[in-house]
Parts: C-alpha cells; structure tokens; sequence
C-alpha cells in the first residue's frame, strides 16, 4: 500500500474520494453505536451530556460531539476533549454546510470540508441518523479539524495532460491595442538561453521559470530545492553566474531528456518573438515531472508535456495554421 508520502498517478479529486472512504470506514461504527445508546435519553439534556462524554474517546480525532433535532436545533451542549462545551444548547445549525447535504439512506452522512465558524479552520462533520421505534428522532454530530485527521491516501501526482487556463479577462479584451516591447533579455536572448541551459542541463537546476517580459529568471537547484534564486538581467548576460552552481550529474530520473533542453529554449525564444501581439511572457521548466508551463501576452497559460511542446511549431501557436 503506499503511503503519504508516495505518488500516484491519480487525480487529486481521486486521491479527496479515497482519504474520504477511509475516513468513514474509520468513524461509521464507533458514531453508529453511541447513536443507539443515545435514543433512551433523547429528551433528557444531562443524560445526553453524560453518554456523550462517555463515549467521546471511541470517536477518533473527534473535536466535538453533540445532539440535533430533526430540524438541526442542538438539544445537548457541545462535548470535547477537556468535557462540556457550554455555550452551544439551543444552536440552530440547520444552515451549516453539512445540514444541507442529502443525508445517505443508510443513516450515514460525512460532509464536504467547510471553514468553521470559531476557528476559520477546513473542518468536515460526520452525521449518524438517531432512530426509535417511532421513528427518526435527531442525529448525532462530530466534528473534525482536518488538522487533526491522519492522511491516509497517497499524495497524487500532478497529471501530464495538456491543459490551457484563461486569465485575466480585461487583458484579453485590450490584446490587440498593445504590442510587445523589447526587454533587455530580448536583446540579449542567446546569450540569456545559453546560460539557462548550462544551468538546467549542467548545473543541478531541476526547475526554471522565466519571465521574459522582466527579463529575470527563478531557479531551484538540487542542493538547496526548498529556496528560489533569481537571476535579474544582468546575471542573464554574465557567464561568471555559472561558476556560483557547482557541476552536478544530469538526474537519471529526470522526464526530460537532457538533449531536449536546448530545443525547449529554443522554441520558447520563437514563442517570444512569434507575433508582435501575442507572445510568450512567462514559461516554466521542471525536468522531473516533464512539464512546461506558457503563459502569453493575452494572460493565458498552458501546461503541457515537453514532447507535446516540441511537436508543435511557432505557426501553431500564432494561430496561422490552415
């Protein structure tokens, strides 16, 4: 099984689905029994209180239990770690976000997250339905700081499928009352590109974002991957900032073919000088998971795969193509 700290190469929305299924797994017994050890006393707020507290260590990482009537008015006080919460009999929570999900047919019902109202924290809730003879009485309620819940599905790995985001809508509706001006990487773009890839493909740069509208650039290096770097215009067109990297092996677990780098700059450097109206601003390498991010003069971005980038030509991208 892997744990927390492996990848997958689901989506984040299935590795939600899975941490979500265990959690239930987790907490539908323990919320199920006190439920039926709660319906005697439901009209007796003390007795309530007290089955609470009884039973408050068997829900885990339990923040706060308590009592609703049908009509999600709180009928017991609120139970925590260090015993009664006063200040919360007679809450009406029928607003909250998880009264108003549709409750399972089987009684069970663990919310969406939400941001508490106290503590301005994502928390969810977990709602088991109160029966009786006569019928359904209330629910009892417990509520989680996701703070406090263990992470139990992988972490999902970032999917290498072409995506493209729209940006901002006033910049688009001026696009074509605007043109590219020459910044002094532009001016300098072979030698700014050539140190780029000293960098990346020497250097132990594994991630590069280039703004070439502001003429910088920001790297995280192998050895010290936590902290970013900029290289401002004038590190651009000195050489002499190579000598700061020392010379690290080309990571054999890198996505990207190190003989691709250079064809990557080259053909964001073409993106850059394509059209005088729509042109590449800012762009992203990152040689483990393969991708490139292009943002353009229109505030859009695309993240993509480096093959797929490199498949596709300057023509493309201006949108001559026939």
């Amino acid at each position: 099984m892997a744990t927390p700290l492996e990848t997958t190469s689901s989506s984040w929305q299935d590795s939600i689905y899975r941490q979500r299924e265990e959690l239930a797994r987790m907490l539908q017994g323990p919320l199920a029994l006190l439920a039926t050890k709660c319906a005697p006393a439901w009209a007796d707020r003390e007795a309530l209180n007290r089955l609470l507290l009884e039973g408050y260590s068997s829900i885990p990482y339990c923040t706060y239990l308590y009592t609703l009537s049908t009509n999600g008015v709180q009928i017991s006080d609120n139970i925590g770690a260090n015993g009664i919460v006063d200040g919360h009999f007679g809450r009406n929570r029928s607003q909250r976000p998880y009264m108003k999900e549709e409750m399972p047919a089987w009684g069970f019902l663990l919310s969406d997250a939400y941001i508490s109202l106290a503590a301005h924290r994502p928390s969810l809730t977990a709602l088991q339905v109160i029966v009786s003879e006569s019928g359904t009485l209330g629910y009892l309620g417990a509520d989680f700081d996701l703070r406090g819940l263990p992470v139990t599905s992988a972490l999902y790995q970032e999917p290498n499928i072409w995506r493209q985001v729209k940006g901002d809508p006033a910049i688009r509706g001026g696009l074509f009352q605007s043109t590219r001006t020459e910044s002094p990487m532009d001016r300098n773009m072979p030698q700014a590109l050539s140190i780029l890839e000293e960098l990346l493909t020497e250097r132990g740069i594994f991630q590069c974002q280039i703004h070439f509208s502001s003429s910088q650039a920001v790297i995280w290096t192998l050895d010290d991957p936590l902290r970013y770097r900029i290289l401002d215009s004038e590190a651009l067109t000195d050489p002499d900032i190579c000598l700061l990297y020392p010379i690290r092996q080309y990571p054999d677990d890198a996505a990207i073919p190190r003989t691709q780098i250079p064809k990557i700059l080259e053909g964001m450097r073409s993106l850059r000088l394509v059209d005088t109206n729509i042109y590449l601003r800012t762009a992203s390498i990152n040689l483990f998971n393969g991708m490139l991010s292009l943002t353009f003069s229109c505030d859009g971005s695309h993240y993509m795969r480096y093959d797929e980038f490199l498949g596709k030509g300057p023509v493309f991208w201006s949108g001559t193509a026939a």
